[in-house]
C-alpha cells in the first residue's frame, strides 16, 4: 500500500561518491562502466597460490592520505577507509558546506556487510604469536561496523541520526532506504548514507571458496564476472564503498544544488528460506520490488530500467529472471535489465551504495552501462541484459535491487528529475 503520508516530503539524490574496482572516483567509475571495463584482476594483496580461487576486485591506487589524515589511518579498517573517500567524494560532488552540515537536521547511515574483518584477522594473528598485551588498542573502533559512520560524523559534524546496518548484501541499499524514510517523515533533512566493504582478505577469501560461492575463472579474470551468461559458475568478490548525500527536496533548490534523481520508492522483504540461497521461485525479490514499485506510486509497466542484483551466480540470476518475470509480465521483455557487477564484481554490502549510485547516475545521463562478458544466453535467463554495450536510452523510472545471505532483500525506486 502506498504510504501518503511519506510524500509530503520529497527526497532527491544530490551528491555521489564511488570507490571502486574501476576506479576512485565517480566520473572515473562511470565512464569505466560506459566503456565496459573490467575491473577484475588477480589478487595482489596476499599470497593466494593455496586458493581455488585467485582473483578479485581489488581497488587500485587507493591513497587514504588523500582523504583521511595520517594520525587517522592507522584508527581505520580499511572498509572504514573506503567509506571515509566515498564520502569526502559525495560530499565534495554535492557542493555542501561545513556549515550545511554541522546540524542536528544532518546525518549519516553507512553499513557493512562484514565490517573490519581484516583488523579481527591481523589482531588476531598478534595476539596468538605475541600475546594479548600486543593487540591494538584501536582493534575494536577498527572492527565493528558502526565505526565508518560514527568516523563520517565527526570528520563533518553531522549531529543528526547516526546508524549503521548489516544486511549482508543488501546493507547499502537498506542505509539509503532508511535514509530516504528519515528524511520523508522529518527526522532529518540531509543524510550522508550509503556502505562499505573490505572483503578481500585471507579468511574472507577462503570463507567464500569454502562454500564454493566464487567463481575460480583464474585464467581469464576479466571475463570471470558474466551474470545472465550460461557458463558463469559464481560471483567474483570485490571492494569498495558507495555513499550518496540524500537531501529534502526544498533544501535542494533552496541552495541551487545539482539533483542527479528523486529518490521515491523504498521496499523490504524475506525469503524465509535459508541462510546462503534465494528462494527458488524468486518469491522474496518479487515482493521486495513490487513494494517499492507500490511505494513509489507507480504500475510495474511505468519502470524502464533495473540495475540488477545479478551476481553471476547460478541460482541468483536464474531466480532473479524470473522474479522480474512475475512482477512485470509481458512489459519484462521490455525492460532493459543490466548487471554492473560484471565489471566491478560483487562488493557484498557496499554493493547497493554503489549500484543505487549508479541507477541515479543512468537516470541523470540518461544512459545504461553493459552487462559485460554477455557470451553464451541461457534459456533460463532471456531478458534484455544490455549486453557488451552502454545504451542511450528515456529513463523515467529505475529500479536497484540488493538481495543477501539470510534471505534479506532491498529495492530503491529512483526517478528521473525535472526541475519545477
Amino acid at each position: 500500500m502506498k504510504r501518503d503520508s511519506l510524500r509530503e516530503r520529497r527526497v532527491v539524490v544530490t551528491g555521489i561518491g564511488l570507490v571502486s574496482p574501476l576506479a576512485v572516483g565517480t566520473d572515473a567509475t562511470w565512464q569505466a562502466l560506459l566503456r565496459g571495463e573490467s575491473g577484475i584482476a588477480a589478487l595482489t594483496r596476499f599470497d593466494v597460490s593455496r586458493y581455488s580461487t585467485r582473483i578479485g576486485g581489488e581497488v587500485k591506487g587507493f591513497d587514504p592520505l588523500a582523504f583521511i589524515d595520517r594520525k587517522e589511518v592507522r584508527k581505520m579498517d580499511l572498509f572504514t577507509r573506503f567509506a571515509m573517500a566515498a564520502a569526502e567524494l559525495a560530499v565534495a560532488d554535492s557542493g555542501l558546506d561545513r556549515a550545511d552540515l554541522q546540524s542536528d537536521r544532518a546525518g549519516t547511515y553507512v553499513g557493512s556487510g562484514i565490517g573490519g574483518m581484516g583488523s579481527i584477522e591481523e589482531n588476531h594473528r598478534i595476539l596468538l604469536e605475541k600475546g594479548p598485551d600486543r593487540v591494538s588498542p584501536f582493534f575494536l573502533i577498527q572492527a565493528i561496523i558502526n565505526e565508518a559512520s560514527g568516523q563520517i560524523s565527526i570528520r563533518y559534524g553531522t549531529k543528526g541520526p547516526n546508524c549503521a546496518n548489516a544486511t549482508a548484501c543488501s546493507t547499502g541499499t537498506h542505509a539509503i532506504g532508511d535514509s530516504f524514510r528519515m528524511i520523508a517523515r522529518g527526522d532529518a533533512d540531509l543524510m550522508i548514507a550509503g556502505g562499505s566493504e573490505a572483503p578481500l582478505t585471507p579468511l574472507g577469501l577462503a570463507g567464500f571458496t569454502a562454500i564454493k560461492a566464487i567463481s575460480e575463472r583464474n585464467d581469464e579474470p576479466a571475463r570471470a564476472s558474466r551474470p545472465f551468461d550460461a557458463k558463469r559458475d559464481g560471483f567474483v568478490m570485490g571492494e569498495g564503498a558507495g555513499v550518496l548525500i540524500l537531501e529534502e527536496l526544498g533544501r535542494a533548490l533552496r541552495r541551487g544544488a545539482r539533483v542527479y534523481a528523486e529518490v521515491v520508492g523504498y521496499g523490504m522483504t524475506s525469503d524465509a528460506h535459508h541462510v546462503a540461497a534465494p528462494a527458488p521461485d524468486g518469491d522474496g525479490a518479487a515482493r521486495v520490488m513490487l513494494r517499492a514499485i507500490e511505494d513509489a506510486g507507480l504500475r510495474p509497466e511505468d519502470v524502464q530500467y533495473i540495475n540488477a542484483h545479478g551476481t553471476s551466480t547460478p541460482f541468483n540470476d536464474k531466480t532473479e529472471t524470473l522474479a522480474i518475470k512475475n512482477v512485470f509480465g509481458e512489459h519484462a521483455a521490455r525492460l532493459a535489465v543490466n548487471s554492473t557487477k560484471s565489471m566491478t564484481g560483487h562488493l557484498l554490502g557496499a554493493a547497493g551504495g554503489l549500484e543505487a549510485g549508479i541507477t541515479a547516475l543512468a537516470l541523470f545521463h540518461q544512459a545504461m552501462p553493459p552487462t559485460i562478458n554477455y557470451e553464451f544466453p541461457d534459456p533460463d535467463c532471456d531478458l534484455d541484459y544490455v549486453p557488451n554495450a552502454a545504451r542511450k536510452a528515456e529513463i523515467v523510472h529505475g529500479l536497484s535491487n540488493s538481495f543477501g545471505f539470510g534471505g534479506t532483500n532491498g529495492a530503491l525506486v529512483l526517478k528521473r528529475f525535472e526541475r519545477p
